[in-house]
């Protein structure tokens, strides 16, 4: 008998694989973008090299990988499992984002992976962090280690998605703590969405400037 796990999130299909979460032609169409750039993950002539915007003015990680735009049916996904309570979403969407990582080829191998964490009591109403569900699977998948609670959050701040460019940027700055020893490694950061980029390159800086070797930004969504 089948059961909702045993069907696509998105076509309501039977799975060949029930663990996989979202069917393989579900997959193809999520993963399917235009150029994107290498380094900064927005529209770009080429996918190959670092677009004109990054090569004069670089974000301060190496790479982002991205799934795919801010958009139905991928933000859906991404909202259920952040504000409703779905968890078990974040293998599904962990693997769409493992499949993008293996159509680059311009990845160095990470030796650990950060998600971006939340303030403890949003984390506490929540139930959860929605980058830990990505996480999980994602350093199983990729042999490296998981530091759960690499970083703290050390105040709440107003939520991103309500402020401008501007006021994210001043609303982020000394708001994280790094919590373990990064001198020399390569670092995944993991987030659910990108948009103006501020929390990632806050935390990037933050990494960088206690000796990480490189910082690539592994996303779900990237605002185009």
């Amino acid at each position: 008998m089948l059961t909702a796990h045993s069907l696509c999130w998105l076509c309501q299909m039977p799975l060949a694989v029930t663990c996989w979460g979202i069917c393989s032609r579900c997959s193809r169409a999520l993963l399917a973008c235009p150029p994107l750039c290498p380094q900064c993950g927005l529209p770009a002539a080429a996918s190959r090299h670092p677009c004109g915007r990054c090569l004069q003015k670089p974000p301060p990680w190496h790479r982002l990988v991205a799934v795919n735009d801010y958009r139905p049916p991928l933000s859906g996904l991404v909202q259920q499992l952040k504000f409703h309570h779905r968890p078990e979403l974040g293998p599904a969407l962990a693997r769409l984002l493992l499949q993008r990582l293996l159509q680059r080829d311009d990845l160095p191998p990470v030796d650990a992976l950060v998600g971006v964490p939340l303030w403890h009591r949003r984390r506490w109403r929540r139930g959860y962090n929605q980058c830990d569900e990505l996480c999980r699977p994602l350093a199983r998948w990729r042999g490296c280690v998981w530091h759960r609670e690499g970083l703290t959050r050390q105040r709440a701040g107003a939520v991103q998605h309500s402020l401008n460019a501007r006021q994210r940027r001043q609303n982020l700055k000394n708001a994280f703590q790094l919590e373990f020893a990064v001198q020399g490694l390569h670092i995944a950061l993991v987030d659910d969405v990108v948009t103006t980029g501020s929390t990632v390159a806050e935390i990037s800086r933050l990494l960088l400037r206690n000796g990480a070797a490189t910082v690539q930004v592994w996303c779900l969504c990237r605002t185009l």
